[in-house]
């Protein structure tokens, strides 16, 4: 299976801000005005004559009253400065430099701002660093400009160096940790669940690739919010994160990550009743059972079960989840998992067949299967994925496709799909002759070739086209690029 794409910048275009100010006064891109910032310091500091760059490719390009104006960059410094060209003396030209994936920028507004001086018709920015690694900040450069006292400005898009980003898989892991908050552990642009999946995503990236370069996320998250051990009224957020921590010892071998998932778990199951004949609550005001909780909890209880020696208690647990689960009425008879049950017959309600559903129990299943043995598991998981896959709905020329895509999916469905190609890829690998491989290279190539940004940020529509991007769209991108690589 063909895996980790190379590229060095192939997007190019121009944003063109009519006047500056505008955009200056934009919720989502906001340009705040400051004293300049001290220089940052990678491999050289700010403000680095271009004359020593040990490369100069150009990423992108922009014209404002035909002037020209020139993001370049030295990837092997990890830096870029701007150019204008074809103009007069008092043009100016500055970069503009974003620790956001391009939705705000700082740095004094105008980095690095200068003008051509009489006698020339063309000028040039110093060269200022793409990342800090010293403040954790993952950044993006690009170069603006405007002619004399005109008030029109234009800008190229946003773009980065190749470093940590010389592939789509890299690249996909760098924009995701462009929307990682260090200060809290989160990520900025989504919710408490939804970022509990970006550090599973990025585990998995980590796992996969060996990179150690974001791996600090991991310890600051955990620190940064254990005070409630990862719990609250919703199961499922629970069962999210709890996964995520095994994913954390799986990765750094560390207990204290394990110890926390087990305490999840617990949490989970001691809001697991008869009601509806078993399962686990959605919420702590026990109104609802529904499919994502327990799938999860099957997960993570038989995760834990296959790395705590000796165990009976987690797979006893899972295997009775599970057997509640599949006479549930969840499974529909087109063998795909409904939300959930009606609370007042215990029912199948009907409600969407949303791809997160699908998806963990995939997962689930493998993981029942490793402690078990019992072949039936994954003869279901794989009619689930195989319907799935086939599904016109969900699958739509073979593309992933969410049921809400015809608007936003708000806040929680951008990340169902990644948390399918990640269970998918699971079950792929564990099966003899990963069946799934070429259904998962479909969604990464599809997505590479419709729906980024010069940043490699994805959107919402895996056959395009882009839409926005946040956290929920990035993590399952990179879910998906993942999937693919393995």
């Amino acid at each position: 299976m063909l895996r980790r794409v190379l590229f060095a910048g192939v997007v190019t275009g121009a944003l063109v801000i009519t006047p500056y100010a505008s955009a200056m006064a934009s919720s989502d891109q906001q340009a705040t005005a400051a004293q300049p910032l001290a220089d940052v310091c990678n491999l050289h500091c700010d403000r680095r004559d271009p004359a020593v760059a040990q490369g100069d490719r150009v990423a992108a390009q922009a014209t404002v009253f035909s002037r020209q104006l020139v993001l370049h960059v030295s990837d092997a410094d990890n830096m870029a400065w701007a150019s204008i060209d074809n103009g007069d003396p008092g043009d100016e030209v500055w970069l503009d430099r974003s620790w956001d994936g391009g939705r705000t920028w700082s740095d004094g507004s105008k980095l690095g701002a200068t003008t051509i001086p009489t006698g020339r018709r063309g000028w040039r920015t110093l060269m200022y660093n793409v990342d800090d690694p010293s403040g954790r900040q993952v950044g993006a450069l690009r170069a603006c400009g405007k002619a004399g006292n005109r008030a029109d400005i234009a800008c190229t898009t946003w773009h980065r160096s190749t470093i940590n980003a010389s592939n789509r898989l890299d690249a996909g892991a760098t924009a995701l940790m462009m929307d990682y908050n260090v200060s809290n552990g989160l990520w900025r642009t989504t919710g408490w669940w939804n970022s509990a999946n970006a550090l599973t995503a990025l585990l998995d990236y980590s796992k996969q690739t060996g990179s150690t370069t974001y791996r600090y996320a991991i310890a600051n998250t955990f620190d940064k919010n254990r005070g409630n051990n990862f719990t609250n009224e919703y199961m499922d957020d629970t069962g999210w994160w709890g996964l995520a921590w095994v994913r954390a010892y799986d990765l750094t071998g560390e207990q204290r990550y394990l110890d926390m998932a087990k305490i999840d778990a617990d949490y989970m199951w001691s809001h697991k009743d008869s009601h509806c004949g078993g399962g686990v609550w959605w919420r702590d005001d026990h109104n609802y059972k529904n499919a994502v909780t327990n799938e999860l909890f099957i997960k993570l209880a038989a995760s834990l079960h296959n790395r705590l020696p000796g165990d009976t208690v987690y797979l006893s647990r899972a295997n009775e989840i599970w057997s509640w689960f599949k006479a549930s009425g969840m499974i529909n008879s087109s063998q795909l998992v409904n939300d959930g049950l009606d609370n007042s017959t215990c029912r199948n309600n009907g409600q969407e067949t949303w791809t997160y559903n699908q998806g963990i129990i995939l997962g689930a299943l493998a993981e029942l299967h490793r402690a078990t043995g019992d072949n039936a598991l994954l003869t279901q998981a794989r009619t689930i994925a195989d319907a799935t896959v086939a599904s016109t709905r969900l699958s739509p020329g073979g593309v992933l496709r969410e049921p809400c895509e015809a608007g936003d999916c708000g806040g929680d469905g951008p990340s169902f799909k990644g948390v399918f190609a990640r269970n998918l890829g699971e079950l792929n690998r564990y099966v003899s002759g990963n069946p799934y491989g070429t259904y998962l290279d479909r969604q990464a190539d599809s997505m590479f070739a419709n729906n980024r940004t010069s940043l490699n940020q994805y959107g919402l529509r895996w056959a395009g086209p882009f839409d926005k991007t946040d956290g929920a769209r990035q993590h399952s991108a990179l879910d998906a690029l993942t999937a693919a690589d393995g």
